[in-house]
């Protein structure tokens, strides 16, 4: 386990700009003219122009590299570009990357976006189906023959054993559900705008994978998110209140793989969010009673609950009681359950609203809020906190 002590990245920049396209299951239009309009529109709400950025950054995975990106939306010159890899996992990722250029002065100011035509084109939840050889796929020969073949059949490993190991039912991840599916229906962004739905439903719903159901899974979303990130100082001179980045980190566990850790000690935890989770408390001086709102990578329920865990919410085991205790607002914009799935961007932006005032589901006084990244890779997290 690290030693590492709290790093000097806290405090130095903060998210100024939040924009995206709407949220669909056939955008039909590129995936470049996604990302396009998503910068723009973070451009536009941070009072910026495209002179103005110097740096962007996206994940791996992307068919919209930087310098189109920048051709596209009329950005000139870059000075940093960058892209981070694993999935979801890079969604916070993207904008430590953005704070690392803005404080050691690479750049000034730098866009991170994400856009992809995740339904009506390339579906991640379909699993492997063609994938050229790498060391990093030698993990996946261990489970592709035996059928392990889609993103929830991997969750799915993991899940059963953490129901065995804490005696409960797959209707514990139903708490998850619902309270994600509650506050898309007052979301008009979200896909399940005006659609809640109960634990009954939740237990309802046919099998994907067991213990999985299809309400236990994320959407498949076509759309765009985009942040821009600049510096303490020139943020307070914008538009919007800026929402400081008080701590960002990344963590990648022991005997990490993509999606297939198991051959662990113990399946029934998040260690690379443990890493994450220790160096956000330790930079930013919080503990898990500073955070006014969660907002908890869910692309499968059964995860949001050993995150809660691995952050020190409840004991392990207690996640889903700690969620349907409502002890703390919890993916308030509805998360990938129930607004869109974006690769975790569009929860970014939601705790951006929530330290604005500007939330849908608006928690009163947010001063501090979570973010993490996608699970079961190597991720990443951010506490986001107002100024001053």
């Amino acid at each position: 386990m690290s030693a590492r002590r709290a790093d000097t990245l806290g405090g130095r920049a903060a998210v100024v700009g939040i924009g995206a396209t709407e949220f669909s299951k056939d955008s039909g239009r590129s995936e470049l003219a996604l990302a396009a309009e998503a910068v723009r529109a973070a451009l536009a709400d941070a009072g910026l122009t495209a002179a103005d950025v110097d740096g962007l950054v996206t994940f791996t995975m992307d068919t919209s590299p930087e310098i189109t990106v920048a051709q596209a939306t009329g950005i000139g010159e870059l000075s940093f570009f960058s892209r981070v890899h694993y999935g979801g996992g890079a969604a916070c990722a993207t904008v430590q990357q953005a704070a690392l250029a803005v404080a050691s002065g690479l750049a000034e100011v730098v866009v991170c976006y994400r856009a992809f035509n995740e339904r009506s084109g390339r579906r991640f939840g379909s699993g492997v189906q063609r994938r050229e050889a790498s060391a990093e796929g030698v993990a996946l020969g261990w489970a592709l023959p035996f059928g392990l073949l889609t993103p929830a059949s991997w969750v799915a490993m993991a899940a059963r054993r953490y129901l065995h190991t804490y005696g409960l039912e797959p209707e514990v991840f139903g708490h998850v559900a619902v309270t994600a599916r509650r506050h898309a229906a007052t979301n008009p962004a979200a896909h399940f705008h005006g659609r809640p739905i109960t634990l009954a439903d939740h237990a309802a719903s046919r099998w994907i994978a067991e213990p999985l159901r299809l309400l236990d899974c994320c959407q498949e979303t076509d759309g765009g998110q985009a942040l821009v990130v600049t510096s303490v100082e020139r943020a307070r001179t914008l538009r919007h209140p800026p929402a400081v980045i008080a701590a960002a980190a990344q963590g990648a566990g022991r005997a990490q793989e993509q999606m297939t850790s198991f051959y662990r000690d113990d399946l029934t935890g998040l260690p690379e969010m443990g890493v994450v989770a220790r160096q956000l408390w330790r930079t930013s001086g919080l503990t898990p009673g500073d955070i006014d709102v969660g907002i908890v990578y869910d692309h499968f329920t059964p995860f949001v609950l050993t995150q809660l865990e691995e952050f020190g919410f409840c004991p392990p085991g207690g996640g889903a009681e700690f969620v349907a205790s409502g002890a703390l607002p919890l993916n308030t914009h509805g998360g990938q359950l129930g607004e869109a799935y974006l690769h975790g961007m569009n929860g970014v932006a939601e705790a951006v609203r929530q330290l604005r005032g500007s939330a849908v589901n608006q928690v009163a006084g947010a001063r501090h809020v979570l973010v993490t990244a996608g699970t079961g890779v190597p991720t990443s997290g951010l506490v986001l906190r107002v100024d001053g």
